[in-house]
C-alpha cells in the first residue's frame, strides 16, 4: 500500500473517530447515520432488506459474508424474523465469520425446546422427570384446560439471541445503532405491521423471531406481538422510506408445498401460512426497481426447522451473493473506504460494552408476579446486595428463574448510579404457574409373558401460599395402581429447608422366581404415610431424613388358592436419602450425574427380632464421545433381613433375563450404554433417533455369599430409542449369557 493511501485510512479512521457521536441517531436519519456522509465521495445508499425463513435464514450470513469479499458497504439494514437476528446482531458489530461460529456452537436442539437445559431446571422439577418423563403438559385455570402457547420456551432462544449480539448490545436501543436497523412484527390481535425502530435490540429481535406456534408471542409497545413474516416478510418498502437508493433483498423464505406433499392438516396449516407469507413477499418484489438487487439462495431439502444444517445454508447463501457479482460490482468500494465502513460498524458498540464493568449491587427489587413471592424469587438467584457483578452476571443469575417451570419472560432492568447498580426484575407468571397438569403413558413389553402398561398424571399446585409450597399429585392406573399426594413446604421464603408430609396407595401383582423360574404371582396393596425433613442442594441435589408408616396386605394370585387368608403387614420406616441430579436428559444424558443413596431401618416387631435395615447406592455418568453418546452406571443394594429392594432383570438390567428374576440378600449391577444419533422427529412431535448398544453384568447373592468377579452373569443389548413426548421409547433385543434372549418394547422411564 502506498503511503498516500496509508495516509488515507488514518484520516478517515480519525474522522470516523471525530464523528461517532453523530451516527447514533434514529433509525430515520439514515443520510447522517451512514459511512457514505462522512467525507466519502458520494455514492447511492445501499440497504440490506433480509427475509424470514426460520433455519433457512443462516443464509443470510454466507450473503454478509460475499458482500464483504467483494467491498460492498450497506448503509442500513432492514429484517423480519430470522432477518432481523442475523441483520440486528450485524447492525450491532458482529462479522460473518462471528456470526458463523457462534450458530455453529450453539445448540439448537436446546432452543427449540419447550423448557430450559434440564441441568438449567429446579431439582423438584427433575424429581417430575423421573416420576413421568412425559412432555404432554397441560395449564389448569378457571377458563379450562390449555396448551401451552408455544412449542419451544423463551430462556434457550433469549440466551442464544444474546451470544449473536456483540457484549453489553442486548439493551442498546436500535435507533442508536450506528448502523440504522430496523424490523417489524405482526400485532397478533389486529393483523397490524409493528416497526421496531426504538426497542431495545434484543427485544427487537426477539419479537420479529415469534413464530406462531413455535415461540410464544411477546408484549412490546403495549402490544401483543409475533413474527412479522405474516405481514411483510421482505419489508422492501421500510428500506425505501428510510432514504434508501439501491436495495439488496435477500429472500429465504420457504416456498409453497407441491400437492403431492400435502398430506395431513398440518400440511395444510402450514402451507396456508406459507401462502400468506408468500402473498406479502411477492407484493415486495414487485416493488424492486431494476437497479436493486433480488438474491434468492437455492434451499431445497432445507425446511425452517433445519437448524442443523446451517453449514450448507450458509454457503447456499454466499454461492447466490456470488452469481450477482455483475450487478454488485458498480456498489463496490475502494479497501481503504471499505476499512473505515468496517471499523466504524465493528466498533460502533464500545460505548454500550462497557456494562461489562463491575459495580456493587446497591438495590434488587422484583415486580410483577401475583402468586409467586418476590423474596423467593430474588433468594433463587442468589444476588445480594453489596455483590460486585457485571450485567451479564446479573442477566445469568435472573435467567435461573426459568428453571421453576413457573415463568414465562424475565426482563431485567439494570441502572447505574453514583457508582452502585440496581437491579429490577420482572417476571411474567405462565398461564401454568399455579396449576400444570403432564399426562403419561407407559408401555413395557418383552414380546412373552411381561407385558405391562400404564396412564399416569401428575398435578402440581404451585405458591400456594408466601412462602412457596407445593402440593404434588400422582395417579397410575393400569398394571400397577397408584395414588398420592405431597405437600413440600419450605420453611421461609427462599428459604432452602422444607418440611414434606405425603400419603401414598399402591397396588400391584409381582411375579416371584426360584432358581430363575417363576413360582408365584402375588398382588400387593399397601398405604403409606410419610414426614420429610430436608435440605435443597441448589438445584442439583437434596438430602432428606424421615419417618414413614404403612400398612397393606399381600395376596397370592397364582396359583389360585382356595379360602386363603391375605397376609397383612404393618411397618414403620426411619431413613436416610441422599440424591444428586445434574443430567442434559433423561432418554439418552450425554453429561451430569444421577446418583442416588439411601439408608432405611424398620424396627422388628417381635421381641428377639432383628431389624430389617437396606443400605443402597445407585450411580450413573452421563458422557460424549464425538458423535456418540451414553452413559456408565453401577448400583449396590444390601439388607439385612429380607431381600434387597431392587431385583435384577430386564432390559439393560441384565437384558435377556426374566423381569425381576434374580433377587436375594444383595446385589452389585453394572453397565455401559452408548448410542448414535441417526435422524429426528420434528420438534413439535420428539427429538432425536438413535442406535446403540449395551454391556451388563450383575448378580444377586444370599446371605454369606460373598462378591465374585466369575459369579457375575454377563448380558448385552442392542437398541433403537426415539425421543416423544411421553418420553423414551425403546425397541431393543438382548441376551445373558447361558440365560436366554428376549426382545423389548419401552415406553417410559428405564432406570
Amino acid at each position: 500500500m502506498s503511503l498516500s493511501r496509508v495516509l488515507l485510512v488514518i484520516a478517515c479512521l480519525a474522522a470516523s473517530l471525530f464523528t461517532f457521536d453523530s451516527q447514533a441517531q434514529v433509525v430515520g436519519d439514515a443520510t447522517n447515520s451512514s459511512p457514505a456522509a462522512n467525507g466519502q465521495p458520494s455514492r447511492p445508499k445501499v440497504a440490506l432488506v433480509l427475509s424470514g425463513g426460520g433455519a433457512r435464514g443462516f443464509a443470510h450470513i454466507g450473503v454478509l459474508r460475499a458482500l464483504r469479499k467483494m467491498r460492498v458497504p450497506v448503509d442500513m439494514v432492514v429484517g423480519t424474523s430470522i432477518g432481523a437476528v442475523v441483520g440486528g446482531a450485524y447492525a450491532a458489530g458482529r462479522s460473518a465469520d462471528e456470526l458463523e461460529q457462534i450458530v455453529k456452537e450453539t445448540d439448537w436442539d436446546s432452543v427449540l425446546a419447550d423448557r430450559p437445559a434440564r441441568y438449567d431446571l429446579d431439582f423438584r422439577r427433575k424429581e417430575e422427570d423421573l416420576m413421568l418423563p412425559s412432555r404432554i403438559e397441560f395449564a389448569v385455570t378457571k377458563s379450562g384446560v390449555f396448551l401451552p402457547p408455544a412449542a419451544a420456551g423463551n430462556a434457550a432462544l433469549e440466551n442464544a439471541l444474546t451470544r449473536l449480539m456483540p457484549e453489553g448490545m442486548r439493551d442498546q436501543p436500535v435507533n442508536q445503532l450506528a448502523l440504522p436497523f430496523l424490523s417489524v412484527a405482526s400485532d397478533l390481535l389486529t393483523g397490524e405491521m409493528v416497526e421496531l425502530n426504538d426497542t431495545p435490540l434484543l427485544m427487537t429481535m426477539r419479537a420479529s423471531l415469534a413464530l406462531p406456534g413455535v415461540f410464544a408471542p411477546v408484549r412490546i409497545k403495549q402490544k401483543l406481538v409475533v413474527d412479522g413474516g405474516l405481514v411483510s416478510n421482505l419489508p422492501v418498502e421500510l428500506a425505501r422510506a428510510m432514504g434508501a437508493d439501491i436495495i439488496i433483498a435477500v429472500n429465504v423464505g420457504t416456498p409453497l408445498a407441491k400437492e403431492h406433499e400435502l398430506n395431513s392438516a398440518i400440511d395444510v396449516t402450514k402451507q396456508m401460512l406459507q401462502i400468506l407469507t408468500e402473498q406479502n413477499v411477492q407484493r415486495s418484489i414487485k416493488d424492486l426497481r431494476k437497479s436493486d438487487v433480488l438474491i434468492a439462495p437455492e434451499l431445497s431439502g432445507t425446511s425452517f426447522l433445519d437448524f442443523g444444517l446451517y453449514q450448507q445454508t450458509i454457503k447456499a447463501g454466499e454461492i447466490a451473493t456470488n452469481k450477482m457479482a455483475t450487478q454488485l460490482s458498480a456498489l463496490r468500494v475502494p479497501d481503504e473506504q471499505y476499512a473505515v465502513f468496517e471499523y466504524q460498524r465493528s466498533n460502533a458498540g464500545q460505548t454500550a460494552r462497557n456494562t461489562a464493568d463491575k459495580l456493587p449491587l446497591a438495590k434488587i427489587e422484583v415486580e410483577g408476579p401475583r402468586y409467586i413471592n418476590p423474596q423467593a424469587l430474588i433468594a433463587q438467584t442468589g444476588l445480594k446486595e453489596g455483590q460486585i457483578l457485571s450485567q451479564e452476571q446479573i442477566r445469568q443469575a435472573s435467567g435461573k428463574l426459568y428453571g421453576r417451570g413457573d415463568i414465562d419472560n424475565i426482563e431485567t432492568v439494570i441502572s447505574d448510579e453514583d457508582g452502585k447498580r440496581n437491579v429490577l426484575i420482572k417476571p411474567s407468571e405462565s398461564n401454568s404457574s399455579r396449576n400444570r397438569l403432564r399426562v403419561g403413558l407407559e408401555l413395557t413389553s418383552d414380546f412373552a409373558d411381561e407385558n405391562r402398561f400404564g396412564l399416569s398424571v401428575l398435578h402440581i399446585a404451585s405458591s400456594l401460599n408466601s412462602y412457596g409450597a407445593e402440593l404434588r399429585t400422582f395417579a397410575r392406573i393400569g398394571s400397577q395402581r397408584q395414588l398420592g399426594s405431597q405437600f413440600w413446604q419450605p420453611l421461609a421464603s427462599g428459604s432452602p429447608w422444607y418440611v414434606a408430609p405425603s400419603l401414598e396407595y399402591n397396588g400391584s401383582s409381582l411375579d416371584l422366581y426360584q432358581e430363575g423360574r417363576k413360582a408365584l404371582r402375588v398382588g400387593v396393596r399397601g398405604t403409606q404415610g410419610t414426614l420429610v425433613f430436608g435440605r435443597q442442594l441448589d438445584n442439583w441435589g437434596t438430602i432428606e431424613a424421615g419417618v414413614s408408616r404403612g400398612f397393606g396386605k399381600v395376596d397370592i394370585l397364582l396359583p389360585a388358592v382356595a379360602n386363603q387368608d391375605s397376609l397383612r403387614y404393618y411397618s414403620t420406616t426411619r431413613f436416610l436419602r441422599f440424591r444428586l441430579d445434574t443430567l442434559d436428559s433423561l432418554a439418552n444424558p450425554s453429561r451430569g450425574y444421577l446418583v442416588t443413596s439411601s439408608w432405611e431401618q424398620t424396627p422388628a416387631q417381635n421381641p428377639g427380632e432383628r431389624s430389617q435395615a437396606q443400605s443402597q447406592i445407585d450411580a450413573l455418568s452421563a458422557f460424549r464421545l464425538g458423535d456418540w453418546a451414553g452413559h456408565l452406571y453401577g448400583e449396590w443394594n444390601r439388607s439385612e433381613r429380607g431381600g434387597a429392594p431392587n431385583p435384577l432383570g430386564g432390559f439393560l438390567r441384565l437384558s435377556g433375563t426374566a423381569n425381576n428374576s434374580l433377587a436375594g440378600d444383595a446385589t452389585a449391577f453394572g453397565r455401559f450404554v452408548i448410542a448414535r444419533k441417526i435422524g429426528s422427529l420434528p420438534t413439535t412431535i420428539g427429538g432425536a433417533i438413535r442406535t446403540g448398544f449395551s454391556l451388563e453384568a450383575g448378580n444377586s447373592y444370599g446371605n454369606g455369599q460373598a462378591l465374585r468377579l466369575s459369579s457375575l452373569k454377563q448380558a448385552a443389548s442392542a437398541f433403537v430409542s426415539v425421543e416423544t413426548r411421553f418420553g423414551p421409547l425403546f425397541f431393543g433385543a438382548g441376551a445373558t449369557r447361558g440365560n436366554g434372549s428376549s426382545l423389548y418394547l419401552f415406553l417410559g422411564p428405564i432406570w
